[in-house]
């Protein structure tokens, strides 16, 4: 037996209407042809699908068997069609995002609240590209979008600037190196470092200071959230380095003070890495742009 979706449109549309004539106008099709399409679909059965002799024409055993089949696999089938349609206008998607900058999961936030608002029809979804190699990971389509700070030469991968940021030395307003305007490599000799739970070659004290000047801190301590870092850090437990929005964001207390890395000071440059045939979905578009805006906030505030 050949069922196809038409012989289930057709058993449902005529439960629905109540007969043929009504159900053939339905489907916009002739009321013959709705006739001829029932006659094989009964042939192929081998059973009656309806009691003919009542009226309005009702489904028999069989054809009520087929109904529920109808009513189960339809909806399935419309759900399906209406996605490929979003698909295709852009209106819907996915947007699964690998994150290589820690402290950016609080900048990221407030961006994806404004997406969602925009995009409701977007799975979005946050995977700390940290914990595993995300550039390989956006190139298998794993993920679709990774925010770092590290852009590399990759064939089919564009990488987007969002933002400049500047990561500054922070510590206790009384501790030692408060007073200086600006502080070197050689000042963390001594010092316990207060970072991020991430292997240093990824944190910008190291790969843009610390590792080319071959200075090592007496202890590191890896601490998860911001606050927590600029808690210990008023108390006088350490010293820290956080890009200039996350302190200028967090504002835990007036405890702490900030300094230039290096008389000219560090500028870093946060991009979105995107797979190149993907930038002309909409949603991606709409993604970095609500990233441009509050980026702009953040340096505002």
């Amino acid at each position: 037996m050949h069922i196809e979706f038409r012989h289930l449109r057709t058993i449902r549309a005529i439960h629905e209407a109540g007969g043929v004539a009504r159900a053939a106008e339905q489907l916009n099709i002739t009321q013959s042809a709705l006739s001829h399409q029932i006659k094989g679909l009964e042939d192929q059965a081998g059973v009656e699908l309806f009691v003919r002799r009542s009226k309005p024409m009702r489904l028999s055993a069989a054809g009520k068997r087929l109904l529920r089949l109808a009513e189960q696999v339809l909806p399935q089938i419309e759900a399906l069609q209406e996605e490929f349609a979003g698909l295709r206008s852009g209106k819907s998607g996915r947007l699964h995002i690998a994150i290589e900058c820690h402290a950016c999961f609080e900048w990221l936030f407030p961006v994806l609240e404004s997406f969602r608002k925009d995009w409701p029809d977007v799975d979005v979804d946050i995977r700390p590209g940290l914990a595993f190699d995300a550039l390989p990971a956006l190139l298998k389509e794993e993920v679709d979008v990774v925010i770092s700070s590290d852009p590399e030469d990759i064939a089919g991968v564009t990488f987007t600037p969002l933002f400049d940021y500047s990561p500054v030395f922070v510590a206790a307003a009384n501790h030692p190196l408060a007073s200086k305007p600006f502080v070197e490599a050689e000042d963390f000799r001594g010092q316990t470092l207060i970072t991020y739970p991430v292997e240093r070659s990824r944190l910008d004290i190291f790969s843009q200071l610390l590792s080319p000047a071959k200075v090592e801190p007496a202890a590191i301590r890896q601490v998860e959230l911001t606050a927590v870092i600029l808690l210990l850090v008023a108390s006088n437990r350490g010293v820290s380095v956080l890009p200039d929005w996350v302190v200028r964001e967090v504002k835990y207390s007036s405890d702490y003070v900030t300094r230039p890395l290096t008389e000219e000071g560090i500028t870093r440059r946060l991009y979105a890495a995107t797979r190149t045939e993907d930038l002309d979905k909409p949603y991606m578009n709409r993604l970095v742009d609500l990233a441009g805006t509050e980026a702009r906030r953040l340096q505002e505030a």
